[in-house]
């Protein structure tokens, strides 16, 4: 075998490398990017499940004689402003300013109905309703798992995007559309606002 051939099979056989290293490394870029893509659905799914529950919370809470108005239309109109967030269908979103958009809409909620709970401390008959109860309970769980879930989301981002900045897929990711995404900026939870404090030594509120 002369030398020329030898080297014609050294660069083949790198070449082959090459290619397989690449593609490897793209299959891997292609899972973790789907599984930001699938946790963010996830995240998507406890919020929306938050925002289902405003209406019949509203609706419960509304009953109660005189409760506060201003806390109720906060909710409503916080719950319109997640709404209005316009985000990419079925990916994760890959522009800061579209999360923390829909970040902050979010925390505002959360914010709203952190105060309708702390409110509703101070009306004993509507916190004796079962029904009451129930949603409640069901919103401090969803308050939980969201923060769970955006906590993955966050774990998932980081692999996608500590990937991308590898060699060798460091070459190609943004050839191929692989581009970083952004994490929740802030610590999970702490879009729910701190509970207010009231004195339940004054007069309770009248009855109907």
């Amino acid at each position: 075998m002369g030398t020329a051939t030898k080297i014609l099979i050294i660069i083949v056989a790198l070449a082959l490398v090459a290619v397989l290293a690449t593609v490897s490394s793209y299959n891997g870029l292609v899972s973790l990017q789907q599984g930001t893509d699938a946790q963010w659905a996830q995240v998507q799914n406890v919020y929306q499940r938050r925002a289902d529950l405003v209406p019949n919370l509203v609706s419960t809470v509304s009953g109660a004689a005189n409760f506060e108005k201003s806390t109720l239309i906060a909710v409503t109109d916080a719950r319109a402003s997640v709404g209005r967030v316009q985000l990419p269908a079925g990916a994760a979103p890959t522009d800061p300013a579209q999360l923390a958009a829909f970040e902050q809409a979010q925390g505002q909620l959360g914010s709203a109905l952190s105060r309708l709970l702390v409110v509703s401390e101070q009306y004993p008959d509507l916190k004796a309703t079962a029904n009451f109860l129930a949603l409640q309970a069901q919103l401090e769980g969803t308050e939980n798992r969201i923060s769970v879930e955006r906590g993955r989301f966050n774990d998932a981002v980081q692999a996608y995007d500590t990937a991308i900045r590898r060699f060798p897929a460091v070459i190609f990711a943004g050839m191929f559309g692989f581009t970083a995404r952004p994490y929740f900026s802030s610590v999970p939870g702490s879009e729910v606002a701190p509970k207010v404090q009231f004195d339940f030594n004054s007069a309770a509120p009248a009855k109907p």
